[in-house]
């Protein structure tokens, strides 16, 4: 009955937002503690469960959203994007916006999480998109879509870390299979983006024409300069990553200061400073509450809500213990690499969260393994892939990374689950079909 709860809840999402035209925020908030009564959870739990979900996931990710807005704000107010897409546009062609965006993501995903890797590159996606004249339904999947790929397959993402951990998988060894499964799967992501979603016209930025274009360039920053506001957070935020991969005991003092440097909020502070530095000058207007940052901070309400909503939600499936029931119910069957894949999808779906997924998924199989005839370091590896592959299988209202998406790319939630949570259909079939290839040339 969970499952069917699981279902008709999202039906109900569905319904309220583009039917009875709902705000997004109460549908996900009504639906979250309809599921909780339905479930028969406990009424503290459901109160606990609302307060976790909201705070827990605006904890996680808010200030990200907050700071990325803002950047946002002072690289489109001052032409910077513009500038930044006009260099990006002369290297790799206005027919090629959508591959390049899914070829950063891929690569931007591997140290930095997906949530934050699209709030930083949005401001430039959007600005490609304006300048190369394309749909932003394109442009905006395949960075969603090449952000997921890494983000589930490809260590040190703190998921497949942790997956590789339990099943104690060689890491080396998850990294030669998980890099070229996740190019074939980055492969799918830019052929759907490009020949699927991009049909679906979404205008970047409908509020400016290009003469207001024209009028900011004479006055934007250099590319390079435009670009340091999201440069120097990813760096950043790669340190950090490298940096909690040594042993404590090994990290010096200025080691240590680099890895609070790195950590997403605080790395997002230092971009938002650098974007300060955009104007030709810095009047204090521009950081009041009318200007361009009160702005800014009045379109991060609506972001924000949004997605503290599916935290909620999200939170409520998880504490419903639904994952346990559908990996319980899987875990009977045995469909060699196939089968994590079906218990990570299953978990995925239920709950939103794909590490929780890979790790949920990783504990199940653990003493399953000798039973399976999972013993080899080959096998064990090949295991951890195919759990990244389910982990990306399905995103939709209970992931955060769907609204987040979404409201940044002014999708609707029936656009969402058309091309997000298709997408991510996608690559995670395309990933578990070359890890079953790849599992009858090396077993």
């Amino acid at each position: 009955m969970l499952v069917v709860y699981l279902l008709l809840s999202i039906a109900l999402i569905i319904l309220m937002v583009n039917y009875l035209r709902l705000h997004p925020f109460l549908a996900l908030f009504m639906v979250a503690v309809f599921f909780g009564f339905a479930a028969g959870m406990d009424y503290n739990l459901i109160l606990e469960t609302v307060n976790d979900g909201f705070g827990g996931t605006l904890g996680k990710i808010g200030l990200v959203i907050i700071f990325g807005v803002i950047i946002g704000a002072f690289l489109e107010n001052t032409g910077g994007a513009y500038a930044l897409a006009e260099a990006v546009i002369k290297i790799v062609g206005k027919k090629r916006v959508s591959a390049a965006m899914g070829i950063l993501g891929y690569f931007v995903s591997i140290p930095v999480y997906a949530d934050s890797g699209f709030i930083l590159l949005s401001p430039l996606n959007k600005s490609l998109s304006k300048k190369a004249g394309i749909s932003l339904a394109g442009s905006a999947v395949a960075l969603a879509l090449g952000l997921t790929v890494t983000h589930n397959l490809v260590p040190p993402t703190p998921g497949p870390i942790a997956a590789a951990g339990i099943l104690d998988a060689d890491l080396g060894l998850v990294l030669a299979l998980a890099i070229p499964i996740s190019i074939v799967a980055l492969v799918a992501a830019l052929v759907f983006a490009t020949k699927f979603a991009a049909k679906t016209y979404i205008e970047p930025n409908p509020d400016i024409s290009q003469e207001h274009i024209d009028e900011k360039m004479k006055t934007a920053p250099s590319a390079f300069k435009a670009s340091l506001p999201i440069v120097v957070p990813i760096i950043l935020i790669m340190i950090n990553s490298r940096m909690k991969a040594i042993d404590a005991q090994d990290i010096a003092g200025w080691q240590s200061f680099l890895q609070f440097l790195g950590e997403p909020v605080i790395a997002l502070v230092i971009g938002m400073f650098l974007a300060f530095s955009l104007p030709k000058k810095l009047k204090k207007e521009l950081i009041s509450t009318e200007g361009w940052v009160g702005k800014a901070l009045k379109e991060s309400a609506n972001i924000l809500l949004i997605t503290g909503a599916g935290g909620v939600f999200g939170k409520m499936l998880q504490n419903s213990e639904i994952a346990n029931v559908m990996g319980d119910a899987l875990s009977d069957l045995n469909l060699s690499f196939f089968l994590p894949f079906l218990i990570a999808s299953a978990i995925k779906l239920a709950q939103g969260s794909s590490t929780v997924a890979l790790i949920t998924t990783a504990s199940i199989m653990l003493p399953m393994m000798a039973s399976l005839g999972m013993v080899t370091e080959m096998d064990k590896a090949l295991l951890v892939v195919s759990i990244g592959a389910g982990s990306m299988v399905v995103s939709h209202a209970n992931d955060s990374f769907f609204w987040v998406m979404t409201q940044m790319s002014g999708m609707n939630v029936a656009q969402g689950y058309k091309l997000q949570s298709l997408g991510t259909l996608v690559i995670g079939l395309t990933s578990i079909i070359a890890v079953l290839i790849i599992s009858l040339f090396v077993n």
